[in-house]
């Protein structure tokens, strides 16, 4: 068997996967046990994202983004996941649930006022949908919001909010009546700072430690008419669009953490180890490989403007279990010394663990397939 992962993926995606290798050689892997102890991902290395251009992925540069496609933006997840989880998913949520929605539905003035600082890394973005007690039901929110004179008030709480704590831009989602279904819910973006917004924890978690998991709090926080981010009662709109193009990002993280795993159980391998040993290493490999199939498929997709949302929903299922079946495998053969805590093979089992759980758990992903393949003949499937 060949040294390499998978096959090269085509240009331009090659370009940025060169660069993200080698900041991730240089920056992330060195930092990545610490980042983990300390669940703190470091300030100065948030800024050499923003000037590497990774937090302006996706996003054209009149907008003051770097461009690049979904598979540029996958090959850079991919790569930046494999040195630290938490340090991709601080890009991920940034640039696909945050960015992209404001650069597909936003104003002008919206993308003058919130994309472009975005873009350039000056700021960064956080995504509220999820709810206490309303797990995946988006139809379900609690948040209200009321028209006033001069635009919006939002009341409620949003709960395991990436990035939300250093977020400078932070995308609500609410109802105007829970009666009224999705109908009811609109989108607004929330600059932190505005009165009454505030972070109320931040949450310890198994994995993903570094990455920011917290619940926020909107106590009468008051918006201007110019806050409301398409139009009024499409939010669910907004939030699965966005979704979709989530689901690819986290995908690709949980490829990566995949690969790591994988390139850790490989390197402790030998050719004359016990035969359980190469057949636990040659199955990893073939799920990697499917896994990265997947998810390149699906940003091949999106890049192309066909259909892809059912396809991000493969990708995200089958990549956050291999995941976790190959960060599994690679604690069995390290042994008891894969237990240890602070070791690759400990730290990556802990972070693949959480990703059938975020941006829709495997049982959501399972229906949105399903729903697919039981649609009615004249209605698009896989």
């Amino acid at each position: 068997m060949g040294r390499s992962v998978a096959p090269a993926p085509p240009e331009p995606a090659n370009g940025w996967r060169r660069k993200a290798a080698e900041f991730v050689d240089r920056f992330v892997t060195p930092n990545a046990g610490t980042i983990d102890r300390t669940d703190r991902v470091p300030e100065e290395l948030v800024g050499r994202l923003a000037s590497g251009g990774f937090l302006g992925l996706g996003v054209p540069t009149e907008w003051g983004g770097s461009g690049g496609s979904a598979q540029a933006e996958v090959a850079v997840l991919e790569e930046l996941a494999r040195g630290s989880a938490a340090i991709a998913v601080l890009v991920a949520v940034h640039t696909t649930v945050c960015a992209t929605p404001i650069l597909d539905w936003g104003t002008p003035e919206q993308k003058e006022r919130y994309l472009r600082p975005l873009a350039r890394g000056d700021r960064l973005g956080a995504f509220g949908l999820t709810e206490p007690g309303a797990g995946s039901d988006a139809a379900g929110l609690r948040t209200r919001y009321v028209r006033a004179p001069d635009g919006f008030v939002l009341n409620g709480s949003k709960m395991f909010i990436s990035n939300a704590v250093s977020a400078g831009v932070v995308l609500v989602f609410a109802t105007r009546d829970p009666a009224l279904g999705h109908r009811g819910v609109s989108a607004f973006v929330v600059p932190p700072g505005t009165a009454g917004f505030s972070v109320a924890q931040r949450m310890d978690k198994l994995g993903l430690r570094g990455s920011e998991t917290t619940e926020l709090v909107l106590d009468g926080v008051k918006l201007p008419v110019d806050s409301l981010l398409g139009p009024e009662g499409e939010g669910l709109k907004v939030a699965f669009q966005g979704l979709a193009g989530g689901r690819v990002g986290i995908a690709a993280c949980a490829l990566g953490v995949a690969r790591a795993a994988f390139e850790e159980m490989r390197a402790s391998v030998r050719a004359d180890d016990a035969e359980w040993k190469r057949s636990v290493l040659a199955r990893a490999y073939a799920d990697l490989l499917a896994a990265r199939a997947l998810v390149e498929r699906a940003a091949l997709l999106k890049d192309s403007g066909a259909p892809f949302a059912t396809d991000a929903s493969v990708a995200k299922l089958v990549a956050s279990r291999a995941a976790v079946s190959i960060a599994n495998a690679g604690v069995d053969v390290a042994g008891v010394m894969g237990t240890r805590s602070g070791v690759a093979a400990e730290r990556l089992l802990r972070d693949a663990r959480v990703f059938p759980l975020v941006e829709g758990t495997t049982e959501i992903q399972e229906l949105i397939l399903a729903r697919s393949l039981l649609a009615p003949p004249n209605e698009p499937t896989l």
